[in-house]
């Protein structure tokens, strides 16, 4: 990108206390007597948020439509109708136990960029929108990144309409109740560009002491089903050396999972975030476990080998506590790598608004990894306390915020100086 193609407009700046109060509003939607937030995907709060974003879209004077499989975009036109729309987004659900800052922060800083631009006068050639995508946490309705998945063309929608929470309820159906099932079709929206400003969710960027990351890609990930299965039997009864014990085995199982991850450095995370037993008595030997696997690594050759490592340690694991095992990959998101144009607008937003930054890799999935695939990508981080994130403790910085959302504006101007230039 030529230095050439950056925008005038350099005191262009959105209204951070409205921006702060939006997130303070925000958080009502789903709050916690912790101060977290539980909104998860299609429920009653996140229908709530769904409602007050588009109010502020009618305020705006933006065009609201919702496709089918309930994304919610905001249009603004600019001033050549022919051209396809510059994006931002995030998502608005939350984890059970999530806070206030996590996917809501780029969707309310997106909407403060288009009220900046209304405000200001500001014409854009590209139409620009913001985007708020279904279900990207996937903790009601797995896997994660669902809308944007189905959108760029990872799944198709008839699985995502088939997926259930834990009450058997399925996307379609609570898509429904909430009267969020659209009447555009889910990925024939144009976009020219997408951008995504988030929190880090890790401490780099807090321990560094630097305000923006511009993130170059997010590292690949995989989720796993597995299920262990031997028999139930009577506790006090059975000797140790006729047990068939599948949380015994599952334990052997996680350990060794622990450790194969270790043995690939530290950029592999392994995860295992829950496990069911059966049938949960006091006094019975379990004979069923089911539990999940989150596999990570920047490297798609790596995350392979680790894949195929934990099949085979993990079929001798369960052979030798006498319990069979079967492992299913759930799901699939290979690493990406962002636009390297879009990546330096923001490096250069961030300069020219006077804050500073690094190159980072995401080590979270976010609906943008979709969206690289389809279109120019790149996203926008700022430091959260501690590097919490997915916790109701979550925090960002007043300052912080405020910034990235100007950085968020800035790139989005820059998107527009550079792409289909005249």
């Amino acid at each position: 990108m030529n230095q050439d193609m950056m925008p005038t407009g350099v005191n262009l700046g959105i209204d951070g206390p409205s921006l702060l109060a939006d997130i303070a509003e925000t958080a009502a939607f789903g709050g916690t007597a912790k101060g977290g937030i539980c909104r998860l995907a299609l429920g009653a709060e996140d229908r709530q948020v769904r409602d007050w974003l588009g109010t502020q879209a009618a305020a705006l004077g933006g065009v609201l439509t919702v496709d089918s499989m309930g994304n919610q975009f905001i249009h603004l036109p600019g001033s050549d109708p022919a051209l396809p729309p510059l994006v931002m987004g995030s998502h608005l659900d939350t984890q059970p136990t999530g806070g206030k800052y996590d996917g809501i922060y780029g969707v309310l800083a997106g909407l403060s960029a288009l009220r900046a631009l209304q405000r200001s006068g500001y014409r854009m050639r590209h139409p620009v929108e913001l985007v708020n995508w279904t279900n990207e946490e996937g903790s009601r309705f797995a896997p994660a990144m669902m809308s944007s998945g189905v959108f760029t063309g990872a799944f198709t929608q008839a699985q995502a309409y088939g997926t259930q929470d834990a009450r058997g309820t399925t996307f379609g159906q609570a898509l429904e109740e909430i009267g969020y099932r659209g009447a555009e079709p889910c990925g024939q929206h144009p976009v020219r560009a997408y951008f995504e400003l988030h929190i880090e969710q890790g401490p780099i960027l807090e321990k560094e002491g630097i305000t923006i990351g511009a993130v170059t890609g997010v590292q690949a990930m995989r989720w796993f089903d597995l299920r262990l299965s031997g028999q139930e039997a009577h506790a006090g009864t059975t000797p140790r050396a006729m047990r068939r014990d599948a949380l015994l085995a599952a334990a052997h199982v996680m350990i060794m999972i622990d450790e194969i991850a270790q043995s690939y450095g530290a950029d592999t995370r392994a995860t295992v975030g829950v496990i069911q037993v059966q049938p949960g008595s006091t006094n019975v030997v379990p004979g069923e476990v089911q539990m999940s696997l989150d596999l990570r690594h920047p490297d798609d050759d790596v995350i392979a080998a680790v894949e195929e490592r934990i099949r085979t340690e993990a079929a001798r694991q369960a052979e030798q506590q006498g319990v069979t095992l079967s492992m299913k990959r759930i799901w699939d998101s290979p690493a990406v790598h962002f636009d390297p144009d879009c990546v330096e607008m923001v490096r250069r937003a961030a300069s020219l608004t006077g804050q500073s930054y690094r190159d980072i890799v995401s080590g979270a999935g976010h609906d943008a990894a979709y969206m690289g695939h389809i279109c120019p990508t790149a996203m926008i981080f700022i430091p959260c306390r501690d590097g919490l994130s997915h916790n109701e403790a979550e925090h960002a910085e007043a300052g912080d915020i405020v910034a990235g959302a100007n950085v968020l504006l800035h790139a989005i101007m820059a998107a527009d100086a550079h792409f289909d230039p005249a």
